[in-house]
C-alpha cells in the first residue's frame, strides 16, 4: 500500500475501540460527517449504543440481531433476520432517530453507518424485498448495489448509505468520481466511507477468506491531496473526504463487498457527483455491452434476491 497520510486508510483492527473492531466517528481527525462501528458477535453478547446526536442505521452483515431502541414517544424491539454473508444479497435494516438509545443482541457481524444531526425523523424498518437493488454498469464494470439508506428510500436527515457487490474479476466505483464541491444541481460535499469484504468467488473451487482481496484507489481533487492504493481485505476502512476514488477491483477468483457511508454539509440531502474528466467517456462505452450474468447475487438458501 502506497499512501501520503495513513489518515485516511485503515487496516481491520486499527480503529478499535471497546467491544467495537472499528470505530468512526467525530473523535476521528479530520472527520466531521460520517461514522461506522463494525463488532462480531455471539449469543449473549450485547452492544450498546447512547443516546447521542446522531441518526443510524443497523445492517446485519452476516447473521441475525435484536435491536432494542428507546426514543420518543416510546421503546420498541425489532428483529433484523439478517442474511448468511454480505454476498447473498440484501439484508433487512434498522433506521434510527437522532437522539435514540439502543442495544444490539444476536449473533454474526453489524455494522452500525452513522451521522451527526439535530434533525429527527421517524424511525423506520426496510425489509429485505423493499430494499430498491440496482445493477449498475455494464461488461467488466458490472456490479450490483443495494440501495436502502439512499434518498429514493430512506427518508433521514443526513445520512446516505447503500452497499455494493463486485464479482471477481470485475471494476466498480468507476469512472472515478468525485463528491467535493458544492455545486448546486451538479456536486453536492459528502464525507464516504468505504467498508471492505472480501470472499472466494461464488462457485470458485480454491481459495480462503483470508487469502481474499481486492483493490482501492483514491486520488487528489483541487479540494485536497489524498493518495490511496490499497489491497484491501475484510474489515478494511477507507476515508474519502474528498478527491476523485475508484476504481474498486475485485481481483480473479474473489468477491469484493464494500459498505459506502456518506454524509456532508450540504444543506440538501442529496449523492451528486463529478467524474474525473480523464475517464468521463468510459460510460458511453458500457452502451451495448451485455450486463455480467453472475449478478445478481442472492440468498441461496431461500433464492430471493430482494429486487425492487
Amino acid at each position: 500500500m502506497s499512501t501520503t497520510d495513513q489518515r485516511w486508510f485503515h487496516r481491520r483492527g486499527d480503529l478499535t475501540h471497546g467491544d467495537w473492531e472499528s470505530v468512526v466517528d467525530a473523535t476521528t481527525p479530520g472527520w466531521e460527517h460520517t461514522g461506522i462501528r463494525v463488532a462480531d458477535l455471539v449469543e449473549g453478547d450485547q452492544l450498546t449504543l447512547g443516546e447521542r446526536g446522531v441518526e443510524r442505521i443497523v445492517v446485519p452483515l452476516a447473521g441475525s440481531f435484536t435491536v432494542a431502541h428507546h426514543h420518543f414517544p416510546g421503546e420498541w424491539e425489532t428483529r433484523l433476520h439478517g442474511r448468511p454473508s454480505v454476498f447473498d444479497g440484501p439484508t433487512d435494516v434498522l433506521y434510527l432517530p437522532t437522539g435514540t438509545a439502543a442495544e444490539v443482541r444476536g449473533h454474526g457481524r453489524v455494522a452500525i453507518a452513522e451521522a451527526p444531526t439535530r434533525e429527527r425523523r421517524p424511525w423506520q424498518y426496510i425489509p429485505a424485498a423493499d430494499t430498491p437493488v440496482e445493477l449498475r454498469g455494464a461488461g467488466a464494470s458490472s456490479r450490483q448495489v443495494h440501495n436502502f439508506g439512499t434518498p429514493q428510500a430512506l427518508d433521514a436527515a443526513k445520512l446516505i448509505v447503500c452497499e455494493v457487490i463486485t464479482p471477481a474479476e470485475n471494476w466498480s466505483s468507476y469512472p472515478p468520481h468525485k463528491h467535493d464541491e458544492h455545486v448546486p444541481g451538479h456536486e453536492s460535499r459528502l464525507e464516504e466511507i468505504y467498508y471492505f469484504e472480501t470472499a472466494p468467488a461464488r462457485g470458485a473451487t480454491g481459495g480462503s477468506a483470508d487469502a481474499a482481496f481486492g483493490m482501492f484507489s483514491t486520488y487528489s481533487s483541487p479540494a485536497g491531496e489524498i493518495d490511496i492504493n490499497a489491497m484491501v481485505r475484510s474489515g478494511d476502512i477507507a476515508l474519502v473526504p474528498y478527491g476523485y476514488h475508484g476504481p474498486a477491483v475485485a481481483a480473479p477468483g474473489y468477491d469484493l463487498y464494500y459498505l459506502n457511508v456518506m454524509a456532508g454539509p450540504d444543506p440538501e440531502r442529496e449523492w451528486l457527483i463529478s467524474d474525473d474528466p480523464a475517464h468521463a467517456w468510459v460510460r458511453e462505452s458500457w452502451n451495448g455491452q451485455e450486463f455480467d450474468s453472475r449478478l445478481p447475487y442472492t440468498d441461496d438458501t431461500t433464492g430471493k434476491e430482494g429486487r425492487h
